[in-house]
């Protein structure tokens, strides 16, 4: 068995995932650095944008808010959520990131264990349109199988 090394990546080098609203960028992941039990990101989110109602049927999901004012969702309730705060995101909870500030949000986070294929590790429950710098939830995805995304 190799072992990976470790590996230091930038923001920069990773690309945006715009799709589900916000800014995601999936850091350190099996594909960046070889990782078996998780991966990490960055999620900037603009005044009044919002990333779209999802669950992850695999893992729980960490996150920590670095700046901003957001307002969370799970499974249809909202919390705030502030700078220097963490949350613990059960599998299987539905959650959405509203940001409810006036200055960009920044959360981290990270998800484990992976699923055991990416396109299982994220199941949307709402479509997101990106317009501008605003994400619309639009109409409620498709169920079953079909409301599988990638995860990236």
């Amino acid at each position: 068995m190799i072992k990976p090394l470790p590996k230091i990546i930038d923001l920069s080098e990773t690309e945006p995932n715009t799709k589900r609203g916000g800014d995601l960028r999936a850091m350190l992941t099996p594909a960046t650095v070889g990782s078996t039990s998780g991966f990490m990101g960055l999620a900037i989110v603009r005044p009044g944008d919002r990333i779209g109602e999802h669950y992850h049927p695999y893992s729980e999901e960490f996150v920590y808010v670095v700046c901003g004012d957001l307002e969370v969702d799970l499974d249809g309730e909202p919390h705030p959520l502030r700078p220097e705060q963490g949350l613990m995101i059960p599998v299987n909870m539905r959650h959405r990131f509203r940001n409810v500030g006036n200055v960009e949000a920044r959360l981290v986070f990270h998800l484990g264990p992976l699923a055991p294929r990416p396109q299982l590790g994220h199941v949307d429950t709402e479509e997101t349109s990106v317009i501008g710098a605003a994400a619309v939830a639009t109409e409620p995805a498709r169920a079953g199988a079909d409301r599988e995304q990638v995860r990236s």
